[in-house]
């Protein structure tokens, strides 16, 4: 699912959200239908009260007495557009419109439907009701009507008397409450929101101590993890420190190991080259022998422990004084603008190794200068070794990095330069790339962890 965030925080951010959303929906919705049938409830009994005000005028032979009609008219005139009307067998008395209103909604009643008609007289089949029923419709002049009716049983026939409200007696205080309880509850999402937030911040304080903790254990800053976490936590700091101690062990036997036969392979080698005297083609392939251990065992020693934080300028400030030195007689300058402030998570002597390789490799083959410069990302620290020689052509530079292979023959070296360089680079975590220089030569480029 691309929508759904990839971040804890942003996941139980988003459930958080839509679930206050929500919430508050259903809350609106609930409160309004509350108060809809609370200000209905109100009409409505104003209504019935209307309906006993008429039923009063209604004698027990169904005949309506006109005098008492014209007394309660004062009392009948509640507002603009509230009517009302008594319908017999014999006559008609009220707003006569209310007679043709269009009957939108009619309730079950004893049982029975009721049909819609006229408003002003009783739907097919008709029963005498022990209470008024509501009725909702549209008058004839188009007002929409809140309606309450009530049959009466009279030895002179049924009787049916009928009151009226404008819908907007309903609809106006509703939107009246409403509005304000919109913004109410609009201010408790605020709320809510931010109430969200200072949960999952304090909440997803100790994951982000845990992930400092790891990196400075990665960095070398400290050799174990507090196990001091949340109970969700700690486990996994237990592990964590497990696997740091099992690795350290390992790499300490790896490191033993090297060491071993460093000293195991010392001698013979030292001594396989006296033998060889002045003979310089077997001295050149001891000497590649001896390069390939020094090798391998630079790649052992650069994953034989967690490196520590090693300055970066006086590092290549040395090695360019002496490299300089070096390639005197050619005049070849190596120039170097470092910020002292620089450090990489690497051995000093794995340092030494990688840089020396890169600046002398280009000072063998630049014709005036060697420029050394480094910066910081985020993470990582690129430093770039450039020279101004012939370069090396786009096809060959894979090949230039690996072991013992040799694009220009002149010369003393013995091809594990570059490919010392990239395994010890990749064993941190970094990368060496070859790029052309513009206007011409060789630009190393390689990131290591700062």
């Amino acid at each position: 699912m691309r929508w759904w965030p990839r971040s804890i925080g942003g996941r139980l951010a988003a459930l958080s959200a839509l679930a206050t959303v929500v919430a508050l929906v259903v809350a609106g919705w609930a409160i309004a239908g509350v108060l809809e049938r609370f200000v209905t409830r109100g009409i409505d009994q104003r209504l019935d009260a209307q309906i006993a005000l008429l039923a009063s005028t209604v004698g027990a032979d169904g005949r309506i007495d006109g005098r008492q009609v014209r007394t309660h008219r004062g009392l009948l005139a509640m507002g603009r557009d509230w009517r009302w009307l008594i319908r017999t067998p014999r006559e008609v008395v009220g707003d006569a419109g209310l007679a043709t209103m269009t009957v939108r909604a009619m309730p079950r009643h004893h049982g029975r439907d009721h049909r819609p008609g006229p408003a002003g007289g009783p739907p097919m089949p008709v029963e005498p009701a022990e209470a008024p029923v509501p009725l909702d419709g549209i008058g004839a002049d188009g007002v929409v009507l809140h309606a309450r009716r009530h049959v009466l049983a009279t030895t002179g026939g049924v009787v049916t008397i009928t009151v009226a409200a404008p819908q907007a007696v309903i609809a106006q205080p509703i939107r009246e409450a409403v509005t304000p309880l919109l913004l109410t509850l609009a201010i408790l999402g605020g709320l809510l929101a931010a109430v969200t937030w200072v949960q999952l911040r304090i909440g997803l304080r100790p994951l982000r101590s845990l992930r400092d903790a790891v990196a400075a254990l990665r960095a070398g800053r400290i050799d174990r993890i507090d196990e001091d976490q949340p109970t969700e936590l700690r486990p996994l700091a237990i592990e964590l420190n497990a696997l740091a101690a099992d690795t350290q062990a390992a790499l300490a036997t790896a490191r033993l190991s090297a060491a071993n036969l460093a000293h195991a392979l010392k001698t013979p080698v030292a001594t396989l080259a006296l033998a060889m005297g002045d003979d310089p083609v077997r001295r050149r392939q001891v000497d590649r022998i001896d390069a390939t251990i020094r090798h391998h065992l630079g790649r052992a020693r650069a994953g034989g422990s967690r490196p520590p934080s090693t300055p970066l300028a006086p590092a290549l400030a040395d090695l360019a004084q002496v490299v300089t030195r070096l390639h005197a007689d050619r005049g070849i300058a190596v120039i170097h603008d470092i910020d002292p402030d620089l450090t990489v998570r690497l051995d000093p002597h794995d340092l030494d190794e990688l840089a020396g390789n890169l600046i002398d490799n280009a000072a063998r083959h630049a014709r005036r200068h060697v420029r050394v410069t480094a910066d910081r990302g985020e993470r990582m620290v690129t430093l770039r070794v450039i020279d101004d020689g012939p370069g090396i052509p786009a096809a060959d530079r894979a090949r230039a990095t690996e072991p013992g292979v040799r694009l220009d023959e002149r010369g003393d070296g013995h091809g594990f330069g570059l490919s010392i360089v990239r395994d010890i680079t990749t064993l941190h975590g970094g990368t060496l790339i070859l790029e052309e220089t513009p206007g011409g030569g060789l630009t190393a480029i390689v990131t290591l962890p700062a």
